[in-house]
């Protein structure tokens, strides 16, 4: 399956830790999978437990009420030492991890520097849902309003309304982004 991650490409994926499923930015390099987390569930997961899944989804709903910690329909599926979530193709295996600082417009912080080595595949399968220009942006709308709930800056307020404006035009209709631009506004006041 890593054969269908193209070196040096971002991808989003669903990280699974032994108490939480949350979406990530992986990048291929060589048989490995590099990302990096802000401190949370997942982040204090790996550091007691360095074995996760990452599977693949064209789920925007999905990645997007993980990204917010909101509930989801899927079913875990568990063994002696993996979790995943059952149906979505994947990868199970270590992770060796680093925690470093992160410095950027919003301060200073951890972050655990992840390095994926895959073990085992996860069998599945996934939906003939095509992806929109829309869902993108969807996505990108979620990354920046978990930064914005971190710090109400002004400037990541404005990126989420021109991306929400675009999305609109796009034909973007989901719930999650109403959700997003009422919660940010609930913020920014």
């Amino acid at each position: 399956m890593l054969k269908y991650f193209t070196p040096g490409k971002v991808y989003e994926v669903l990280l699974t830790t032994k108490s939480n499923v949350t979406p990530v930015g992986v990048v291929r390099e060589g048989e490995t999978l590099r990302f990096k987390l802000f401190k949370g569930r997942s982040f204090d997961d790996l550091l007691s437990t360095p074995e996760a899944s990452i599977q693949i989804t064209n789920d925007v709903q999905l990645i997007v009420k993980s990204a917010l910690n909101l509930d989801t329909d899927i079913d875990i599926v568990s063994n002696k030492r993996w979790r995943w979530i059952k149906g979505l193709p994947g990868l199970y295996g270590i992770v060796q991890r680093e925690v470093t600082l992160w410095k950027d417009e919003l301060g200073e912080t951890e972050v655990l520097q992840g390095k994926f080595i895959p073990v085992g595949e996860i069998q599945g399968r996934l939906s003939l849902r095509p992806f929109s220009r829309a869902d993108c942006l969807l996505v990108e709308m979620a990354v920046l309003f978990t930064r914005f709930k971190v710090s109400s800056e002004e400037e990541t307020c404005k990126k989420i309304k021109a991306l929400y404006e675009l999305y609109k035009h796009l034909g973007g209709n989901s719930e999650l982004a109403e959700y997003i631009m009422e919660n940010l506004k609930y913020r920014s006041e």
